[in-house]
């Protein structure tokens, strides 16, 4: 299946996820786009990594575990109360597997989706942020959201987006993942440093 073209991959993406899931990824793709463009991201990469950052929610949610084992994914005990986290990891595998995208930084954008991770790209914080912001997400702090993505730093904008995350976490008592904790600290941490030499 290498060497797909990006109507292809959207035609073979329709095929296998519901059609909402299937909006959503346009969504971010074009949201993604859009905020490469303003940050000076590889427009390319971060529409084809929008679009197919959701590939393996085409596993339902009970098969998950036994899709990231196929694979060699660790599955952490924190993963395995919630299986879905797994559709990001296993989607980064995915996306060769299906699409012929060997691209690490696409890959790794798509694995670090989700709960976001230590060091992370521009490309990185802009798949994890559109996935967040795109047209049909609906929740009460999406606009705000939406109104940093068009005015400040790329930064500022994901810190705001993890801290929302975490927030909204625990509010509903869920598990916070130790990636999403670290990817905003290390935002703050960068922060205090510049300011310090400032």
């Amino acid at each position: 299946m290498a060497g797909m073209n990006y109507e292809e991959m959207k035609a073979e993406l329709a095929r296998r996820l519901k059609p909402g899931r299937f909006r959503h990824s346009l969504g971010v793709a074009d949201t993604a786009a859009f905020l490469a463009r303003r940050f000076g991201v590889d427009e390319e990469k971060a529409r084809l990594a929008g679009l197919l950052h959701d590939c393996a929610r085409e596993f339902p949610n009970d098969s998950m575990i036994a899709e990231a084992e196929k694979r060699g994914i660790e599955v952490e005990l924190l993963e395995r109360s919630m299986p879905l986290l797994l559709h990001a990891y296993i989607g980064a595998q995915r996306v060769r597997e299906l699409y012929g995208v060997d691209d690490p930084e696409i890959c790794q954008a798509i694995y670090r989706h989700t709960v976001g991770g230590s060091q992370m790209t521009p490309l990185d914080k802009i798949i994890w942020y559109a996935d967040m912001i795109e047209p049909s997400r609906d929740y009460p702090e999406v606009e705000h959201l939406r109104q940093l993505s068009r005015e400040a730093s790329l930064d500022e904008m994901v810190l705001t987006g993890l801290s929302e995350s975490i927030i909204f976490v625990v509010q509903k008592g869920h598990l916070v993942h130790p990636a999403t904790v670290q990817a905003r600290n290390e935002i703050l941490l960068a922060r205090s440093a510049s300011q310090g030499m400032g």
